[in-house]
């Protein structure tokens, strides 16, 4: 379907079946089946995600970069397989909306006996990716289709493409809580974030939007106040060059700014549902 110029289609790259957006003034977003992976995002002619030169695409290993959903647990918080199951699962791309200046389409994963034998709940989690001019968003929502309520932790683990990460500043998480994950050390944010070597911090949420500076590239970085926290991470140069699907200077090229749930579980009860979105917007070019 399209209109003005503006469509939803299905196209596939890497070898894996995937849905590509565009809009009419040439913004475009692909998303990989597996994992309903936000891979692409290109706004006013460049790439605004990081995307590793090293992934397999196997279908099976998570892709390294773009936008992977942790679901339902983050990290290694748990039992289950790091990040959860949902970035190396199957979804289905499901009803689309095409306007001139705004494409939206909708993923699905939903329990299966495969899910089952590793996590109890019976669920359906939906990721709606909505492309505007200059501006994405990317909204989870979780129905619990079970009798009794469900409890998860995760997030929207975006990687955003930075020139060079030695010169890139986060503005936006002063006087948020603040958690060391390298030296456990709990403080408050500063106003400023600058990134000199590994990165592992997990804030709480601030009330306004953070603000990525890349040299003269700026990017609004907002999310509901569902997600709990905000995580920063950069592996840094020595544990980049230890993670074989990374290039050694991967590092320099990504920030990861993401929408999460790290210490409290969300509970949803039986037929409810929860939603949580992150926003990205260019401030300037």
């Amino acid at each position: 379907m399209a209109e003005g110029g503006s469509l939803c289609r299905s196209e596939a790259q890497y070898g894996q079946p995937g849905q590509r957006l565009t809009l009419a003034d040439g913004d475009t977003v692909w998303v990989a089946l597996q994992g309903a992976h936000v891979v692409s995002w290109q706004a006013a002619g460049s790439e605004r995600l990081y995307l590793s030169p090293r992934n397999h695409w196997d279908g099976q290993g998570a892709i390294r970069g773009g936008i992977p959903v942790c679901f339902p647990q983050f990290n290694q918080r748990g039992s289950l397989p790091k990040h959860g199951f949902a970035r190396n699962s199957a979804w289905k791309a499901g009803q689309s909306v095409v306007q001139d200046e705004h494409v939206q389409q909708d993923f699905t994963l939903t329990w299966s006996a495969q899910t089952l034998a590793i996590w109890q709940p019976r669920f359906e989690a939906r990721l709606r990716v909505a492309l505007l001019p200059g501006e994405l968003a990317v909204t989870l929502t979780v129905h619990n289709t079970d009798t009794r309520p469900l409890q998860f932790t995760g997030a929207l683990h975006s990687y955003l493409a930075v020139a060079d990460i030695g010169q890139t500043r986060l503005h936006g998480l002063e006087g948020q809580p603040e958690w060391d994950g390298l030296t456990d050390h709990h403080a408050s944010g500063s106003g400023v974030l600058q990134f000199d070597g590994e990165f592992d911090r997990v804030y709480g949420a601030a009330p306004a939007a953070l603000q990525l500076q890349d040299g003269a590239k700026c990017l609004e970085i907002s999310q509901s106040a569902s997600w709990a926290n905000s995580v920063v991470w950069n592996p840094g140069r020595e544990k980049c060059a230890a993670m074989a699907d990374l290039p050694s200077d991967g590092f320099s090229h990504f920030l990861c700014v993401e929408a999460a749930q790290v210490f409290a579980p969300i509970s949803v009860a039986a037929a409810a549902h929860w939603q949580g979105w992150q926003r990205f917007c260019l401030l300037g070019d």
